[in-house]
């Protein structure tokens, strides 16, 4: 072959192996950036976020090869709107948050229910109430936040109590517990894991009996915070999906486990620094109680018939036109 073939040869040879090195270059990248996670919360770090946040303090993530940012929630933040926005792949909302969105054409998927109890209860002074049935809240005083998922909960209560308003006095609750500390009302809707615990310790300091009412022992069980993303991230990245719940739900379990509550009071102190230890120790439990209230069941189970009861209240009280069927949208992740 003469010299000049040969050269040109090479030339191409070494071309293509430049431009298959530089395609397999860009192709992991695109990999790489494919395990970048943006993962937004329902609500501030807190109690609620422990196994959120213990997941990423131990590198369960980068133990999966992702690279996850976890992003507080708040009234301002809608994690699903992130969601079908391509702002954030993984969310928390709560099932009432999941169900307007199904009614409003979301596509979302829920993969996992961190919390088998719903932590939105209510606190009452035991001395001043005495509570061993729902026809017990005949004539009373009843904090509620108008337009809040308590509300929801209180009237499907006082429904199957076979009470109606004006059976009791429904008191608007703010963001100021004045009212309660004052004795103006003996009944407050609390998150009994996070509020609840300051407030008792306050109550208990100023020799108030305290007790706490809790909707499902009573039979209604309206789903709190869930796992979800979006339809299209299901599809496209189903290995992704898996391997972040697997991790997220192993730190879950890994803060709920007594055995590493100094490590997960330790990890919270960084992020809630007006609590004492006592007090996020008490939380810990009480939301250990909440995630996990039967050992058998695993943490992270969808229950189904509470998402559907969910539903069926929201439907009863008029928030929604019509039925989503959201069993339909429910996919355990990974299968339990």
């Amino acid at each position: 072959m003469p010299a000049v073939a040969k050269g040109r040869s090479k030339t191409f040879q070494l071309t293509v192996l430049i431009l298959a090195v530089l395609i397999g270059f860009g192709c992991s990248r695109k990999e790489a950036a494919g395990d970048i996670i943006t993962y937004r919360l329902k609500w501030l770090f807190n109690t609620s976020a422990v196994g959120d946040l213990y997941a990423d303090s131990q590198d369960l993530f980068a133990k999966e090869g992702l690279t996850v940012t976890i992003k507080e929630g708040g009234p301002e933040r809608d994690a699903i709107r992130e969601l079908e926005l391509g702002r954030a792949q993984f969310g928390v909302a709560s099932a009432d948050q999941v169900i307007r969105a199904l009614s409003n054409g979301a596509e979302i998927i829920v993969i996992a229910q961190i919390f088998q109890v719903n932590p939105l209860q209510w606190i009452y002074r035991s001395d001043k109430i005495k509570l061993t049935e729902l026809a017990d809240l005949k004539g009373q005083v009843l904090g509620v936040t108008f337009g809040g998922n308590d509300e929801t909960i209180l009237r499907t209560l006082l429904a199957k109590a076979g009470l109606t308003e004006a059976d009791v006095r429904l008191y608007s609750v703010r963001y100021d517990y004045a009212p309660f500390l004052k004795k103006l009302v003996n009944f407050w809707p609390v998150y009994r894991n996070t509020q609840a615990v300051f407030l008792a310790e306050k109550l208990r300091g100023s020799g108030d009996a305290v007790a706490f009412f809790n909707p499902a022992d009573y039979g209604v069980r309206f789903v709190a915070n869930s796992l979800v993303t979006s339809k299209k991230m299901i599809e496209s990245r189903p290995q992704t999906v898996h391997k972040f719940t697997t991790a997220l739900l192993q730190g879950w379990r890994a803060a709920m486990d007594p055995a590493n509550a100094d490590r997960a009071v330790g990890m919270l102190q960084r992020y809630d620094k007006d609590s004492t230890v006592e007090i996020l120790q008490q939380e810990l439990a009480v939301t250990r109680s909440l995630v996990q209230p039967d050992r058998s069941v695993p943490i992270g189970f969808i229950d189904t018939a509470a998402w559907k009861q969910t539903e069926e209240i929201m439907l009863t009280q008029g928030l929604l036109p019509a039925p989503v069927q959201v069993e339909k949208i429910l996919r355990q992740i990974p299968r339990q």
